[in-house]
């Protein structure tokens, strides 16, 4: 069992900054991907940013240059400093554990960017 707990969400004015954080506890393996995704009211889910046990990264080019996605092995968990915030980066963001052909989610967490 694998549970995921998100936490770092709230109201910001644009421009600011926020940090998200997801632990994850229960049968973590040594390789996998810890990711975030965001879901804003009337669209789909989709990939912020991703991170490997080996630190690769990916970013989705809507937050290249504004937002870090970082991890630690030995506590189990990601975080994704969100810098320079818009309006549309309003959403709920989800935090994903990918390892042994499995996917977990998390709760969510919602993010406000006010203009």
């Amino acid at each position: 069992q694998v549970q995921l707990v998100e936490s770092g969400g709230g109201l910001v004015q644009a421009g600011g900054s926020l940090r998200l954080s997801c632990a994850a506890s229960g049968s973590i393996a040594s390789y996998n991907t810890m990711a975030w995704y965001r879901q804003a009211p009337g669209k789909q889910r989709e990939l912020v940013a991703a991170i490997t046990s080996g630190r690769n990264t990916n970013y989705a080019n809507s937050v290249k240059g504004r937002f870090g996605i970082s991890r630690d092995n030995a506590k189990n968990t990601v975080y994704l400093q969100m810098n320079s915030l818009k309006p549309e980066d309003t959403a709920v963001y989800y935090c994903n554990l990918y390892q042994t052909n499995r996917v977990y989610w998390g709760q969510g967490t919602q993010v406000t960017v006010s203009s």
